[in-house]
């Protein structure tokens, strides 16, 4: 598994940044993007090695000097993974400030098509690699009230992942560059506790205690699962319907707790 090299969208925070730190843990050598300078620089400190890259993923510009970066410095890339992402205010759709669902829109959705287009006409020039694409709330077709535009966004991920697969066949091109779904399921980040009331957030935080799980407890097995590859088209899910009906069945058994050191502190 080590000795790939990795790049990793959105890798200064939650999910991705966990991604960053367990690739480089497996031996991975890594390069991360994030919109924010500073952030980027800080993140680069504290884990050597590392290469970031200030970049926003909606832009073809700065993915292809991400990718260009990557092999200026590494050589190649075997793996990308596609985890930049966010959520917005949990509203009905009509009341979700338009500057904010249409970024959630050109980032969730948008940036990850210019992604994959970008990046999988390079790895086509470049003979092999393989890209994740990271699922989230939607992608299985559930559905909540208030994450009408995320939800959607994560849905259409789940098509472009499935559809490019079969493009990548079609084109005699699946043995050796790949596409797939990475599915976390529950983590607790701010994406998944932002923007609740302190009422709502007690209620629902019965049901994150029993299906939710920290960073890093979930991306050492997800990077470690991305790292032995799959088939084109195949999926890496944590939280799969067998386990979380597991996790149901035993609640009242296992007492867990997974917000107490931040109400704590």
């Amino acid at each position: 598994m080590s000795g790939k090299v990795v790049v990793v969208t959105g890798g200064t925070r939650g999910i991705g940044l966990g991604l960053v730190r367990s690739f480089v843990d497996l031996g991975a050598t890594v390069v991360f993007c994030g919109r924010s300078a500073a952030t980027v620089e800080a993140v680069a400190a504290e884990i050597p090695g590392t290469l970031g890259v200030t970049a926003d993923v909606t832009s073809r510009a700065d993915l292809e000097n991400l990718w260009d970066r990557a092999v200026a410095a590494f050589g190649q890339v075997d793996i990308w993974v596609n985890n930049a992402g966010r959520s917005h205010a949990r509203k009905p759709l009509w009341q979700i400030p338009a500057a904010e669902l249409d970024e959630v829109i050109d980032l969730n959705l948008g940036g990850l098509a210019r992604a994959n287009a970008v990046v999988l006409a390079r790895m086509a020039e470049q003979g092999h690699g393989a890209v994740w694409n990271m699922e989230g709330y939607g992608s299985d077709g559930m559905m909540q009230s208030g994450l009408t535009g995320y939800g959607a966004t994560k849905r259409a991920v789940t098509y472009l992942t499935d559809s490019t697969a079969k493009d990548l066949d079609a084109a005699g091109l699946a043995e050796k560059v790949t596409v797939h779904h990475l599915s976390p399921g529950m983590v607790v980040t701010d994406l998944l506790t932002h923007d609740y009331t302190p009422e709502e957030f007690e209620k629902v935080k019965k049901i994150f205690n029993i299906l939710a799980d920290k960073v890093e407890t979930v991306t050492p097995w997800l990077a470690q699962r991305v790292l032995a590859g799959g088939s084109n088209g195949s999926r890496v899910a944590w939280l799969t319907k067998g386990k979380a009906a597991r996790r149901f069945a035993t609640a009242a058994f296992n007492k867990r707790d997974l917000f107490a050191e931040s109400a704590a502190s």
